[in-house]
């Protein structure tokens, strides 16, 4: 009987949760729970079709722009100017390396994302690649190079850089670190962060909409925390 009581409280709780948007599908675009749906995308979508991308409810897209000190995306400066054209909200996000001072890689970023009126802040990624993953650098080297990124991407934009984040690397290198002061886009499948506060949720890594041409044929989605008039003011100063 307790085993019946148990998983009937549960299946309310897990339905409470979807209810609320709280649980949300990988296909699930333009959820109805929440105000303001997004995309965000690289060269791996290839050619974007943005007026296809906003009739299907896409309000904003995190653009790639760079990585590191060099690499800049081969697709950015087209989904810049479309995303704007379509009437969808654009903000450039950069990769963050662990092997190349901040200061040059946000050279890297200015270089190539111009100062826009209406953009999202710019985004610094940080989460971890090739023997990264095996091997996480140390908070010391990370914050190295993070901050000075960070400074410098503030004081060009005049704003503070949204965090992208995995609870791997907001855990490690964030939490309790004096950063309480940026926006945090979490990426957090299907369910919603479980953190203490977040701006933006990244729920699915793997849907498929219409629009674009690329050798990627899935796309991320995500959802602002928030309603559409705190959005418009989002990152405005």
């Amino acid at each position: 009987m307790i085993l019946v009581i148990l998983a009937a409280v549960a299946v309310a709780a897990l339905m409470l949760l979807r209810w609320r948007g709280l649980i949300l599908l990988s296909h699930e675009a333009a959820p109805d729970q929440w105000e303001v749906f997004g995309v965000d995308v690289s060269s791996y979508q290839g050619e974007v079709d943005w007026s296809v991308l906003a009739e299907q409810g896409v309000e904003f897209a995190f653009i790639k722009a760079t990585e590191g000190s060099t690499l800049q995306d081969r697709q950015f400066r087209s989904n810049w100017e479309g995303a704007q054209a379509a009437g969808v909200r654009p903000g450039a996000y950069h990769f963050l390396s662990y092997d190349s001072p901040g200061e040059t890689q946000a050279e890297n970023f200015i270089d190539q994302v111009p100062v826009t009126q209406g953009a999202l802040p710019p985004v610094v990624d940080i989460e971890f690649y090739g023997s990264y993953l095996e091997d996480p650098p140390e908070k010391e080297h990370v914050h190295a190079i993070l901050d000075p990124l960070l400074e410098r991407l503030e004081e060009h934009y005049g704003v503070k850089p949204i965090l992208y984040v995995t609870y791997r690397s907001y855990y490690r290198y964030l939490a309790g670190e004096g950063y309480g002061d940026y926006p945090i886009w979490c990426s957090s499948l299907t369910v919603f962060p479980l953190m203490p506060r977040w701006d933006f949720w990244q729920y699915s890594h793997t849907a498929r909409l219409d629009g674009y041409t690329g050798s990627q044929q899935q796309i991320d989605l995500n959802i602002f925390r928030g309603s559409r008039e705190q959005f418009d003011r989002f990152g405005l100063g």
